[in-house]
């Protein structure tokens, strides 16, 4: 074979720019950055760089015809809406702007155009497709001039049987067209054998083997069928990205969003990222949540005609823990199936990195609510594994966005740190975190080692810190040498407490009204057999 030529890695071109006030909205494509016009943070408008990840027409959608007729563009360039990404600003952040609000009169940037490598001119190669195609017809005709060398009466692959009529029997076998075929020389031929052992042992003849065989008699061998990567991947995208399939491979999908703003109870809030709700739903202006049961509805209407056959008051299952307002409740997700799909769908608006949506039964979820008069309204969850490898304490932790900035964080992470102290287990969350909940972690890391060394007065070593509070060495490590409390003394490594430190901890201890009371706490570990762990559909 000849040798790799490495990629010639070179400074890359400037991307092409298109001066101000000389093209329109109709030459604005995905992928371009220019200006667009957002509410600042003083209330007035402000002139931001975005990028464009995807452009529409003006939806329509099944339940939001009525509101979408109440709205109609003023201006011709609002039945164009563009999703964008805000330059320097987190991807929760991302939205649909309507076209009036791009500003056609600053500069467009293009993106860059992408470097083609050189095609390496090497003697004697074929294509895969032709390569996958050949190896193919040569077997063909290998088993054909056996067959007719040997038993006639044998069907093969490329011959019909005694059992087939007469016209088939007479139609012409697939062997004049490969002898048709151009001459090989030897070198050929065994370069030819060398790549159909690699075929064979990538495993790339599986999908294609069959049907290049099948079309022999029917179509020209030259004509090899399509494989699934020539495809256009965007048509594919667009589709999954519109249809709300429960796809697993998100990468790209999930740049654009689907939702705008969601009712819960009384609250309503805006959908952060991508989540794959049926493709009715997509697009909605508002869409409507039970928060009891987490089913959703396209309009009011239907929501309120729910919540009259709706009965629960509560998630559906085990109250756990229980004090003053705050309520703990443990769901299986095989059991409570619908529900901890609902649950997953909702969280995944808001939270980027996740990724099972309906393989919800190898899971128990804690959701924490708020009890009123009216209710058990849900404020958060964290779910964790039945059964988990490395250990995790929690798979999936989401604080509603209503709910945020007053402390429901860190208890949920702490309630999570007490069911590992009840089955006696160290704990640690599932990566990768989101950058809210990395922050939370952290702050509760910092906050219960803190208060564990405030309160002990004999030496204390990262064995017992994390045999005390359920948290692993690696977390206690990372957080110590965070704080610097490491310190060298005597020729030994000695935790000590700066006084810095220590006025920060006084000072978040004050804010903080909530905890978590572990004699609250009526659970007993789960045990799963065998059969309860064979999470099939």
């Amino acid at each position: 074979m000849a040798p790799h030529t490495p990629k010639e890695e070179g400074p890359q071109p400037p991307p092409p720019i298109t001066p101000g006030g000389t093209y329109s909205i109709q030459t604005v494509s995905v992928g371009c950055k220019l200006y667009i016009r957002r509410p600042g943070p003083d209330g007035q408008e402000e002139e931001r760089l975005a990028e464009i990840l995807s452009i529409r027409d003006k939806p329509t959608s099944t339940y939001g015809t009525r509101a979408v007729k109440k709205e109609e563009p003023q201006r011709p360039e609002d039945r164009l809406e563009f999703f964008v990404h805000w330059d320097q600003f987190n991807k929760r952040l991302d939205d649909w702007v309507p076209g009036s609000r791009l500003v056609l009169s600053r500069d467009l940037e293009w993106p860059r155009p992408k470097a083609t490598p050189a095609p390496k001119k090497i003697q004697g190669k074929k294509t895969p497709a032709k390569k996958s195609q050949q190896s193919l017809l040569k077997r063909a005709a290998t088993a054909n001039a056996l067959a007719v060398a040997g038993d006639p009466g044998t069907p093969t692959p490329g011959t019909p049987g005694p059992s087939a009529p007469a016209s088939a029997r007479a139609s012409p076998s697939p062997a004049p067209s490969v002898l048709g075929q151009k001459r090989k020389t030897m070198h050929e031929e065994d370069e030819e054998e060398e790549e159909d052992l690699d075929a064979d042992a990538e495993g790339e003849m599986d999908v294609d083997g069959e049907g290049e065989v099948l079309d022999l008699e029917g179509a020209e061998p030259s004509q090899a069928p399509q494989h699934l990567s020539a495809f256009s991947k965007e048509q594919e995208i667009e589709k999954l990205r519109t249809s709300g399939s429960m796809t697993q491979s998100i990468s790209e999908i999930a740049r654009v969003k689907n939702l705008n703003r969601l009712q819960i109870g009384k609250h309503e809030v805006d959908a952060w990222y991508f989540s794959p709700y049926p493709q009715e739903y997509a697009h909605l202006p508002v869409l409507y949540l039970c928060e009891f049961c987490l089913s959703y509805f396209g309009s009011q209407f239907m929501l309120s005609r729910h919540r009259k056959r709706c009965n629960l008051l509560h998630p559906p299952g085990n109250e756990i823990y229980r004090h003053e307002d705050i309520s703990f409740y443990e769901l299986d997700g095989k059991r409570q199936l619908t529900y901890c799909r609902n649950l997953s769908l909702l969280s995944k608006c808001f939270l980027d990195h996740k990724t099972l949506y309906y393989d919800v039964t190898p899971f128990l979820y804690y959701v924490m609510c708020q009890r009123d008069s009216t209710g058990c309204h849900m404020v958060g969850y964290f779910s964790k594994e039945k059964e988990s490898a490395d250990n995790y304490n929690v798979a999936c932790i989401l604080t509603l966005p209503q709910h945020q900035r007053h402390g429901y964080g860190k208890l949920l992470i702490e309630f999570s740190y007490e069911l590992s102290k009840k089955e006696g287990k160290l704990g640690s969350p599932e990566k990768p975190l989101s950058d809210l909940g990395l922050l939370g972690y952290r702050a509760y890391w910092a906050e219960t080692i803190i208060d564990l060394l405030m309160n002990t007065t004999e030496e204390i070593s990262i064995d017992d810190i994390a045999q005390r509070t359920s948290i692993t060495h690696a977390d206690v490590m990372n957080t110590c040498t965070t704080l610097q409390l490491f310190k060298h003394y005597k020729g030994q490594h000695v935790i000590s407490l700066p006084e810095a430190v220590q006025e920060r901890y006084r000072k978040a201890k004050e804010k903080r009204k909530r905890r978590i009371h572990p004699e609250c706490l009526l659970w007993k570990p789960p045990v799963f057999s065998r059969d309860q762990l064979r999470f099939g559909w």
